[in-house]
């Protein structure tokens, strides 16, 4: 989180591709097993991502898409921001492709509030400003587990999907983050990257 800029050994933006591409990835990989066990058992599948409240803090056009490796213009929280609304894009184009294929499974996004974990070590003076001004709001992981958990799990969310969490209540994401044409676009984007990279 908040990461100096840095390249992945794919050569992809350090943040970018840790908390979207391989996500993304991961996520692609294990559809037709989810697709096939979903329909199997009649056990409705969850796909949950885990976002952030930092995807309203992003660049211009939500997702640098011809600049995404570039370390010219490139901002740590901006760059962070991206990568957090990129999970909330992924799950709105998965819902679609699920309502389109009538398939049984659900995906949402969740974010899991201030956790006190070492996720921010590359911003200590940011953290400790954060600390001192926030501490009241701040959760241990157990709580910050809760709202993935609830997702997840929950009978009541049974069907509900596409949407964004934050303490176990749907809230309504930024504008990027409900824009469906930028959700198409990233998911292409996303399987291109992905694809070159195979090529290498």
């Amino acid at each position: 989180m908040f990461c100096p800029f840095q390249l992945s050994e794919d050569g992809i933006e350090m943040q970018f591709g840790t908390n979207h591409l391989g996500h993304f990835l991961l996520t692609n990989l294990l559809l037709e097993k989810m697709k096939n066990t979903a329909k199997s058992t009649g056990i409705e599948g969850r796909i949950v991502n885990l976002s952030s409240i930092a995807h309203v803090h992003t660049y211009g056009h939500g997702i640098r898409f011809n600049k995404i490796n570039e370390k010219k213009g490139y901002s740590d929280k901006r760059a962070y921001g991206q990568s957090k609304l990129a999970n909330i894009l992924h799950i709105k184009e998965l819902t679609r492709r699920f309502q389109e294929e009538g398939v049984n499974i659900t995906a949402n996004a969740v974010h899991p509030g201030l956790i006190m974990t070492p996720l921010m070590r590359h911003s200590k003076l940011l953290m400790r400003l954060l600390r001192v001004f926030t501490f009241f709001i701040w959760k241990n992981v157990p709580q910050g587990a809760s709202t993935t958990c609830y997702v997840a799990l929950h009978q009541n969310l049974k069907g509900v999907s596409g949407k964004y969490f934050l303490d176990n209540n749907e809230k309504r994401p930024s504008s990027y983050a409900r824009d469906e044409a930028l959700a198409k676009k990233l998911w292409n984007f996303s399987e291109d990257l992905i694809s070159s990279i195979s090529k290498v």
